[in-house]
Formats: C-alpha cells, structure tokens, sequence
C-alpha cells in the first residue's frame, strides 16, 4: 500500500527524492546518495539520448534520407513546421492558411499544426530548413519523453530510480511509439502527458489550488497544441484513476476541496485559452464532421497485442502482416511474453488500488481498440465492438480507434516500474536470498522486454527538391496571388510538393495539398467527413488516373474545357512536372489537355498556363 500513498501526497511530501528526507541535515552519507542518484539520472538520461539516436539512425546518417514507410506524413510535418516559422517570422495567422489547397485554404486547427513544437523551433527551421527541425522535432521529442516519465516515475509514482527507468524507457520506445517514429512526431512526443499527470496530483495539495490550477491549465493548453488525440486519452484515463480513488480511499477525501477547486480553475483558464482556437476547428472554415466511415474502421487487431511489431528485435514485416493497416499504425504489438508478464503483476500486485485501476483502465482502451466489430487475425469474427456505440459521438467521431492501445503503453510502463519496485524491496528484506530474487526477476524482465527492443527506422532516399524550386525560378509565374500546379497534383499518395513548399518558407502557394477537409460535394455519401485532400475535380481525378495506371484516359473538348476551369479556380500560374514514375504519360496528358507545349528548365517540365488563366 505504500504506493498508494505516495500517488495521492504532493511530490515534495514523504520519503525520498525532494520529500521530508530532503530536510535533514547534510552528513557524508546523504551526499554519497545524493551524488549516486544523480549519476544514475545523468546515465538514464544518456540511454535515452542513445536509444533515440539509435531509432532514427539512418535519417541522420545521410541527408537525402527520409522515413520509407510514411513519406507523404513527413512532407506534410515539414510544412507545419515552416507554417510555425512564418507564423513568427511573417505574423501569419496562424490557426488556417492560404498557403495550401487554393483558393479555399486549410483549418490547420483541424490537422496536426503542432504550434506548441514548431513555434519555439523558427531559428532551425530558418537557419537549417525544415527536415533538420522535423527530425529534432521527432528525436528530441522521444528523448524529453522518456526524461518526463522518468522524472514522473522516480520523483513521484515509484519514488526508486532503477524501476523509474524501465517504466520510462518503456513508455518512450515500446513498439506502438517506435512505429508512429515513422513521421508521426506529434505521437511520439509525449512528453507533456507526465506533465498533466503531475500537476493533476498536485491539485490535492492543500492551500494551493489556485497556482496548481494554473499551472494544469498551461500544461493542457501546451498539450492541446501538439495533439489532441493524446490529450483526450489522458483525460480519460486521469478521470478513471481520480474517480477509483475518491471511491476507494476515504482518506483521501479530505482532499477533495482543494482538488476540485483547482481543477475548476484549470478548466476555466484552459478553456478560455482554448475557446477560439477550438472553435475555428470545430466551426471555421474547412472544418469537417469526423473521420470517414472507413477511417474509423481502422481498429487493432485482436491478435495482434501477442504478435511483435515490425520494428521489435523479434518482429518483422512477416509477423505484423495482416495485423495492423500500416507500419504506422502498430500500436498494440506487445508479444505474449510482456501480456502474461502484465497479466502476473496486475495479479501480483491487485492489493495495489493503483494496479487495478491501471488494469481496469488497460482492459477499457484494449476494448476501445478492437473497433465496431472484432478481428482476430484479419478475420472478421462478427463479435461487435463497444467502440460501435460510441463512434458517432462528437468529438470521438474524430478518433481512429486503433489509437486508443496507443493509451495502454504508458500503463504496461508503469506497471513494470510498480513490478520491478516491489522485486527491489523483497530484495532488501530478505537479503539471504536476494541473489535468487534479482535473478529470477531479471531473467523473467528480459524475456518479456528484449525481445521488444527497438530497431533504426527502414529510410529511403527522397526526391530532390527541384532547382525550379530552390532558385526561385517560380516566383515569377506566382506573381497577384497566382498557385503552383504540380503533377499530379499533391494528396496522401503524392505529398513531395509540401517539401518544396516547405522550402520556400511557404512562399509559394500551392493548389490542393495533403491535409484533412470536409467532403463538401453535394451528393458525397458522408457529406461534411473529412477527406485526406480536397474533393475531387474533374483535371485532379484525370492525373490521378494516370499516375496509379501509367496511361491518359481519353481527352475529350470537355475535358479540355474542365482542364481550363479547374486551372482558373486553382489561379494557376505555371503547372510543374518533376521526375517521377509516369513522368512522360503525365507530361503528354497535360500537354494535350491544354495544348501549351512544356519547357524544361530548372529540373522539372512547366507549362506556363497564365494565358489560360488571366
């Protein structure tokens, strides 16, 4: 039970690290301690930088190196960051933009903006371009979380910092966090959610609330800026845990005055910060009505929180096929060892009030997890999911269910940290057998967890960005307002013009992009749900089908007549054709649409199409 007790004092109260310990008087052997803890900090912190660096070896290793299984998101997390630079550096506005999707924009509040990241990283985005902060963004974001769970851990939850740092490392660089490595930065850094936890503990303390408030507040709102899928977990997973407690503890109610009133003041400070800014994202223009159907459809796998990730020691792409929809989206790949290693500390330890409700909390994002209906194995079971009465509810209407075990590691995390804490202090009380202790413990922590150790990220070399581009030879075509067409032109499937964008400082504007925005067709199946694009237009679809078959469909006067329309609505300037697969199908297939024969320049082919368009 002494963990308990620990959870709900503040972290400057009781035995240990900054307690009451931290009172007593100087002497030889608090200092020999004092000097040994933090040498064991300075080497946590020294394996996490390692651990990081190891993960995403091969991007920095060669510069022309980006992730290989997830490029488009990496386009996209290069523009956000230059968004976030000229946010500072142009006072842009910086909750939607006129950058991308022309003439209509996009609700950046409604996509991954990560302001909270990008804007305190404008000097390396300036000065060393935007796929140097993007992969600062992506390390360094692993490294501060492991260092926040660590410091959560050892100061305050387990208060011992050997087990700290395997529930840190683990919350850190557990599969599901080494998957979303793949350009999902904003997943990977986590390192706000330690944060939250802590000053919601703090909320307890008496004669404080009002500061403790506030300081919730600043910590959501920091949050809220970097993703708020995390955030939405976290409430949820903080709100089971309080409410265990208020029920079973009833020492802890005298506590409850000064918690509530604090947590009434982070709530009214976080949500007059966050008023407008939701409110362009939920009702501003280009916001859209949840995810798609078929998005919401993407769910984990029941088999596969016993199978190992691509990216583990043991896994490959053969043990993670048909298990999860993409390489990024792994999130429940634990391996049987660590489920029946969890399974016996939740046992183990079930006294622990803390353990059943991390247990309860586990088993509610697995359900969560497993979609409107189970799969097992890639097949549908026709065993329907709790997550099918509750899809079309605001907000989590908006969610990709397999995210939801996304939630689980930082349980698993801790759970091992509470496992490892109660082993060390057998080990102290029974010291004639504490070489046995430390053996069997050591011996059943390393089946369960090496073989989950992490491997560097498969990369791939990206496309140049152009010399048309980096020259500056556009700008002239570009001039009153005008776009960049390229071909085809930019989607989830073809996102490299972000990169060059991204390149420019967001100079040049571009005609659709890879973004989140309502389906605002009139006769659209889910009218309002968000597509990965813009809707469809007549000269964007005839691209597309040329890019996925490498042949021009027919060019009828029609389709010569939407070519104009669409390059009128898009306030083309010049249409560009980099190197690429189909590269001559598609410069034909313009060519005949619009009858403007192309000039390579530049290292690209561009129609000059300002006659068309004036």
């Amino acid at each position: 039970m002494t963990t308990l007790r620990i959870v709900m004092t503040t972290p400057d109260s009781g035995p240990g690290p900054g307690g009451a310990a931290a009172d007593a008087p100087e002497g030889p052997e608090r200092r020999d301690r004092f000097g040994r803890g933090r040498r064991v900090d300075a080497l946590a912190l020294l394996s996490f930088v390692a651990l990081a660096f190891w993960v995403t070896a091969r991007l920095w290793l060669d510069p022309r190196n980006g992730v290989r299984d997830n490029r488009s998101d990496q386009a996209q997390f290069e523009w956000m960051m230059a968004h976030g630079a000229r946010v500072v550096t142009h006072f842009a506005y910086p909750f939607t933009t006129d950058r991308m999707n022309v003439p209509d924009g996009v609700n950046l509040m409604a996509n991954t903006s990560v302001l909270s990241v990008s804007l305190p990283m404008t000097p390396i985005t300036v000065f060393f371009g935007p796929r140097t902060s993007f992969l600062l963004f992506l390390t360094f974001g692993m490294i501060a979380t492991a260092v926040a769970w660590y410091f959560l851990f050892s100061r305050v939850l387990v208060r011992a910092r050997g087990p700290a740092w395997l529930g840190a490392t683990f919350c850190a660089f557990a599969p599901a966090m080494v998957s979303h490595a793949n350009a999902h930065p904003n997943i990977v850094s986590q390192f706000v959610v330690p944060l939250i936890i802590w000053r919601t503990l703090r909320l307890a303390e008496p004669g404080r609330w009002l500061p403790n408030g506030v300081l919730l507040a600043l910590v959501i709102v920091w949050q809220a800026f970097l993703n708020l899928e995390i955030l939405l977990m976290t409430a949820i997973g903080l709100g089971v845990i309080v409410a265990l407690f208020a029920v079973g503890r009833r020492d802890l109610r005298q506590r409850i005055r000064p918690f509530l009133a604090g947590l009434g003041v982070a709530a009214l400070l976080a949500g007059a910060l966050l008023a407008y800014p939701l409110y362009v994202q939920f009702f501003g223009p280009g916001a859209y009505q949840g995810l798609s159907r078929l998005i919401r459809g993407y769910s984990s796998d029941l088999g596969s929180f016993v199978a190992y990730s691509r990216e583990s020691l043991a896994g490959s792409a053969r043990t993670a096929v048909g298990l999860a929809k993409n390489p990024t989206e792994e999130n429940s790949f634990f391996g049987w060892p660590l489920v029946i290693l969890v399974v016996a500390l939740v046992w183990w330890l079930r006294r622990s009030l803390l353990v059943i409700g991390l247990a309860v909390l586990g088993l509610l994002f697995t359900v969560l997890s497993l979609g409107r209906e189970v799969i097992f194995e890639g097949r549908e079971t026709g065993v329907p999911g709790l997550w099918a009465l509750l899809e079309d509810l605001p907000i989590l209407h908006s969610v990709v269910p397999t995210r939801w075990a996304l939630a689980i590691t930082p349980i698993v995390g801790l759970l091992l940290a509470l496992g490892a804490e109660r082993v060390r202090t057998l080990a102290v009380r029974h010291p004639v057998a504490r070489p046995e202790i430390r053996f069997a413990a050591l011996t059943v922590f390393a089946m369960a967890l090496l073989p989950l150790l992490p491997t560097p990220l498969p990369a791939t070399h990206l496309d140049p960005v152009p010399r048309f581009v980096t020259s500056g030879a556009w700008r002239p075509y570009v001039e009153g307002g005008r776009s960049v067409v390229t071909l085809p032109l930019p989607d989830t499937n073809y996102a490299e013009p972000l990169r060059w964008a991204a390149v420019t400082g967001l100079d040049m504007r571009l005609a659709r992009g890879y973004f989140l925005g309502p389906d605002d067709r009139p006769h659209a199946e889910e009218r309002g749900a968000a597509l990965f694009t813009a809707p469809p237009r007549p000269t964007s679809s005839f691209f597309t089908v040329i890019r996925r078959t490498g042949a021009v469909p027919p060019i009828t006067p029609q389709a010569r007549v939407n070519a104009v329309d669409d390059l009128r609505f898009w306030r083309a300037g010049v249409v560009v054709l980099a190197p690429q697969k189909h590269a001559d199908t598609l410069r034909r297939g313009m060519t005949e649409l619009t009858g403007i024969r192309p000039v390579s320049t530049g290292g690209v082919w561009i129609w000059d199409v300002r006659p068309l368009t004036d």
